[in-house]
């Protein structure tokens, strides 16, 4: 996936700018609102239940941000599908779809831990276009979509400059079967920890990308994703000038749940790193 690939997808989805500021401010609103929502609930979580994977877990206030998100975005646009991490599909006519994550950060949230989002994402045949994602611990929202560049706040926002991997932080994730599986990412975070600045573990895709965008972090990898958890940032880090790909290598696919985000400079250097990395034994962490 280049960096002109949300221009790509918004040309080959028909839109004209004026539509893509008007769906960016609608999309903009949701998450907002869905950061009020969570923020309400914060530290008075009545109910947590396990959606089947240990760790994967979702809480009242999942449900009662996704619910007001839905009911705002059908609102606005109804001719518009809708993805939800909670509550599915809701298909229309069209190609067009959002993809809504009221929560990413599911755990940090029930825990009390400040780490955590709410993303809402445009794609077209699984495309992104747009995106906005509220941090709202930290009173901040990411938004971008082609044409406009990517903000927090209403200031424009840029990637880093870093051109060293040496130099570098990084920020990874781990998915929730990483317990079951030997694929899951362990090693790679400890070969790049030795090859860094550092790297860093916050637990919501979403805020991850919005960093990398944002210039808090260099890059960012992870495996094991879903499409809401991508859908919004994946734009704002193009629009601010990163790159996004698949990882190891390849072009970006929304499917396959695998990403790698970073600034321009260090992509070469990160992936043939990346490559060099062989999974750990389950003997090594004490797994099955």
């Amino acid at each position: 996936m280049n960096i002109a690939s949300c221009e790509t997808a918004a040309i080959n989805a028909g839109l004209s700018q004026n539509q893509l500021n008007e769906l960016l401010e609608i999309a903009r609103y949701a998450a907002e609102r869905g950061g009020v929502s969570l923020m309400n609930n914060y530290g008075k979580i009545k109910t947590i239940k396990c959606k089947g994977t240990s760790g994967d877990l979702v809480t009242n206030a999942d449900i009662e941000c996704e619910k007001i998100i839905i009911e705002y975005l059908e609102k606005e646009t109804p001719n518009i599908s809708i993805l939800a991490e909670e509550s599915g599909h809701k298909l229309k006519d069209g190609e067009l779809k959002w993809c809504i994550d009221p929560l990413d950060g599911t755990t940090n949230y029930a825990h009390g831990y400040p780490f955590f989002a709410t993303s809402i994402g445009l794609i077209w045949n699984s495309n992104p276009i747009l995106g906005a994602i509220s941090v709202p611990s930290l009173n901040e929202i990411y938004y971008a979509c082609p044409g406009l560049g990517s903000f927090c706040n209403d200031e424009q926002i840029h990637v880093t400059k870093t051109n060293s991997l040496s130099d570098s932080l990084l920020v990874t994730g781990f998915a929730y079967d990483r317990r079951e599986i030997i694929d899951n990412n362990y090693s790679e975070f400890c070969w790049l920890t030795h090859r860094t600045h550092g790297v860093r573990r916050g637990g919501a895709a979403a805020v991850d990308l919005a960093f990398v965008a944002s210039g808090k972090v260099d890059g960012f990898w992870e495996r094991g994703l879903a499409k809401w958890d991508m859908a919004a940032g994946v734009p704002i880090v193009e629009m601010a000038g990163g790159l996004v790909t698949n990882y190891p290598s390849g072009d970006f696919d929304l499917n396959t749940g695998k990403i790698l985000a970073c600034n321009p400079e260090i992509r070469n250097e990160l992936i043939k790193e990346l490559e060099k990395v062989r999974p750990l034994t389950p003997n090594s962490y004490g797994g099955k």
